[in-house]
């Protein structure tokens, strides 16, 4: 409270009263007598003056502080809405952008219609050709999706998680097919569809890459690292010899147990791969990181934009975007694998070639547009793990795996791939080893590579499988 003077309190009474206010000096020339007798009942008037001022301002105070309470009130209440429209606002933005990123930026995306026609045809009881179609049309782009988010997802972990994610979801279609089918019973549509994508990684997808690649460098031989060239070709050779002795057990009939012995032989030769395959993911990502990352991450970096290393997606985008497509791959694999006899009968074409030649498309259209456009940038190091990775991957990881997971289902799936399509795989690896030792490429390679991939796609249409029907 402010201090006012006594006499000032005085003059503002007497001009309340009506009376002329007294200054000091009059207050002096007043008797002393009367200054005796008024003085208490001035006081008073004085006392009770401050009173007033004082309840005043304390009812100005709380009246000022209601006000200013009710203010904040509503205040925090608009901010507190301004806050839940920018959270919801900033979801839908996000919604709407992982939607763009993942549907919309690809053209490849235009086929996804397919799907839902598929299932369409499927309960209308069109003819299988058509359903097997559409659902081959509708799986393309999904399997180009979910190699684009296992490669979201690398962003946000370390080098072995991510190598363990592209062991797992970078032929996630055919391995969906493959299980769903082995749960149906068909054997040979597992195996000669696993054995059409290594044939087809390994001529096809590798040959147009070196094919476009020389032609877009005619005046040099690419190169590339030789030395991860010759470890992947090794595996290879194993994976060969994996199914080879099976194969050979059979057609000799020196079985120690007719029946049993190939089926057990194939277990544990597996399980042996499986374990190779680990040892493989150690040594590429652990042990020796230089040999296989260097020189690609250094290609990338050198020839991309910064915007080509950070990720689209955010980890809980990626991984809820990734169980979405990878439902929708198993939904539409049903139709596919259930289709796949009928459209056979429909198109007058084998089981075999469908399983070997047309099946492994849908898988791997994605890996071979990317190699094709790595070989075009002359990172032909890239394009060789996208090729020959994928190929060592399915013939390490996955067809072991199914043999695994068939001996869980307790289905014989085992690794006798029959003496045609093993001759086949042993001569391809053989050719693309030779391809490989010098360390370069031009277009005349990747030419006789596609030629090759056309004999033996020739072979399997007119191939007959006679043990296709003991499967069913």
């Amino acid at each position: 409270m402010c201090k006012v003077d006594r006499y000032s309190l005085q003059g503002m009474i007497d001009s309340w009263e009506g009376l002329p206010a007294k200054s000091s000096v009059q207050m002096a020339d007043v008797p002393e007598s009367t200054h005796a007798n008024g003085d208490r009942n001035q006081y008073e008037m004085v006392d009770m003056a401050y009173v007033e001022n004082e309840c005043e301002d304390e009812r100005l105070v709380r009246t000022v502080a209601n006000k200013a309470h009710k203010l904040k009130s509503t205040v925090d209440a608009s901010l507190d809405d301004v806050h839940h429209c920018s959270i919801f606002g900033g979801l839908r933005c996000s919604v709407w952008r992982s939607i763009a990123v993942v549907l919309l930026h690809n053209k490849i995306n235009l086929l996804l219609p397919f799907g839902p026609a598929a299932a369409i045809a499927a309960a209308c009881n069109v003819k299988h050709g058509w359903v097997f179609l559409f659902s081959l049309l509708g799986i393309t782009p999904l399997a180009e999706r979910l190699g684009f988010l296992t490669e979201q997802l690398s962003f946000y972990t370390g080098p072995t998680v991510g190598g363990l994610l592209n062991a797992t979801f970078g032929n996630a279609t055919e391995m969906i097919i493959s299980i769903y089918a082995l749960r149906n019973g068909m054997i040979r549509v597992v195996q000669q569809s696993l054995l059409g994508s290594i044939l087809s990684n390994m001529l096809l997808v590798l040959g147009t890459a070196f094919l476009t690649g020389g032609i877009v460098h005619n005046k040099k031989d690419q190169t590339f690292n030789k030395a991860t060239a010759v470890v992947n070709s090794g595996l290879l050779l194993m994976a060969v010899m994996g199914l080879l002795f099976p194969a050979v057990l059979h057609f000799t009939h020196t079985e120690l147990h007719t029946g049993q012995s190939e089926l057990a032989l194939s277990r544990f030769t597996s399980c042996v791969m499986l374990v190779a395959y680990a040892s493989y993911l150690v040594f590429q990502l652990k042990s020796h990181p230089d040999l296989y990352g260097c020189g690609t991450e250094g290609e990338r970096n050198d020839g991309g934009s910064e915007e080509d290393d950070l990720p689209e997606l955010t980890l809980w985008e990626a991984m809820l975007w990734l169980a979405i497509v990878t439902a929708f791959v198993s939904f539409l694999s049903s139709y596919l694998v259930n289709a796949i006899e009928g459209a056979s009968e429909n198109w007058k074409v084998s089981v075999s070639f469908m399983s070997v030649i047309i099946l492994p498309l849908v898988g791997n259209a994605a890996e071979h547009a990317s190699a094709v456009m790595f070989a075009m940038k002359d990172k032909l190091d890239i394009s060789l793990g996208v090729a020959i990775g994928s190929s060592t991957q399915i013939s390490m990881f996955m067809i072991p795996f199914c043999v695994v997971v068939g001996w869980i289902m307790g289905k014989p799936m085992d690794l006798n791939f029959q003496l045609f399509e093993t001759a086949t795989l042993f001569i391809t690896v053989l050719v693309v080893a030779f391809m490989l030792q010098e360390g370069t490429s031009n277009y005349f390679k990747g030419l006789m590579l596609m030629l090759c991939y056309l004999i033996v796609s020739a072979s399997f249409f007119v191939h007959i499988d006679h043990k296709m029907g003991d499967d069913v």
